[in-house]
């Protein structure tokens, strides 16, 4: 099926033959049949149904657009996708706009990887089953490179990687820690730039995809993200005079300080490889300025 449907994914595809969306001569299909040859195959896709989510006309940062895909650089205070706390003002209220059904997905519209409320940068949507599918693999398969640049309270080893456990906090379930948990979590980093024992940019690989794995990995090393308020980077800066130049930094981002940089990946048509950039962000440019002239 999916050689005949190849704009489908596979998920795609089971889920019709299980509603009864394929016929083979004349009669539902089932997933484990055999064919003879000379059958009459007859495909039915549905429309998608209604998700109760609303296009909305928001301002959307596009570093790269084609008929698969496209790569925006998400703004930082921007959820993802709605959910409880967050039904609109959403990169997925912005795309039912700019996209209606050109994309895949239903309601997640293609959506292949999340980025934080309030991280900024490179994020990729699916415009068909088949870029979404593909697309996926490569995530499954890590052969996607995510690079942040993540600015941090004190003096970060010049280079250094993480590999731990990995799960949710047992006393906070917003939260999750690096010291116990099922599953792992892998982190690289190499320092950009110091600001004296004050403050590092770093230059974060992320090598598995766990949800808040920077942030929690650097501040359970003793480094938090500045302005951080779930892992300790805004409790850190509490304890600072006002005018002290990591506090006045962290005023100036206004939000945890991570961007995703730079994203690399196969494109699922072509098969070449694509390397996206966001710029950095006037806050974070903010921010290093004020540590800069400290």
């Amino acid at each position: 099926m999916s050689r005949l449907a190849p704009s489908l994914s596979r998920a795609r595809v089971q889920r019709l033959l299980a509603e009864g969306h394929v016929l083979v001569d004349g009669r539902p299909a089932k997933a484990a049949a055999r064919l003879r040859g000379n059958e009459r195959i007859a495909v039915e896709v549905p429309d998608p149904e209604p998700s109760g989510v609303m296009p909305q006309d928001l301002p959307l940062a596009v570093l790269h657009e084609d008929r698969d895909l496209l790569v925006l650089d998400k703004r930082a205070g921007m959820v993802v996708h709605p959910a409880r706390g967050s039904p609109h003002s959403t990169v997925v209220n912005a795309l039912l706009h700019r996209l209606g059904g050109d994309a895949a997905g239903g309601d997640r519209l293609g959506l292949v990887h999340r980025l934080d409320k309030e991280t900024s940068g490179c994020l990729v949507v699916a415009r068909t089953e088949a870029a979404l599918a593909d697309l996926q693999a490569q995530f499954q398969a890590r052969t996607v490179e995510k690079v942040y640049l993540a600015l941090v309270h004190g003096r970060l080893p010049e280079e250094g990687r993480l590999e731990t456990p990995y799960g949710r906090h047992p006393r906070d379930r917003k939260r999750f820690t690096s010291r116990e948990g099922s599953r792992r979590a892998l982190t690289e980093w190499r320092v950009r730039e110091r600001f004296g024992d004050r403050a590092t940019l770093a230059e974060v690989t992320l090598h598995t995809g766990r949800t808040h794995q920077i942030r929690v990995h650097l501040s359970e090393a003793g480094h938090p993200v500045m302005a951080d308020a779930a892992y300790g980077g805004t409790r850190r800066e509490g304890r600072l005079v006002p005018e002290y130049p990591v506090r006045l930094a962290a005023t100036a981002v206004g939000r945890q300080a991570l961007h995703a940089w730079k994203l690399s990946f196969r494109h699922p048509r072509t098969g070449r490889l694509r390397r996206f950039e966001a710029p950095v962000p006037p806050e974070m440019l903010a921010a290093m300025d004020i540590l800069r002239r400290a």
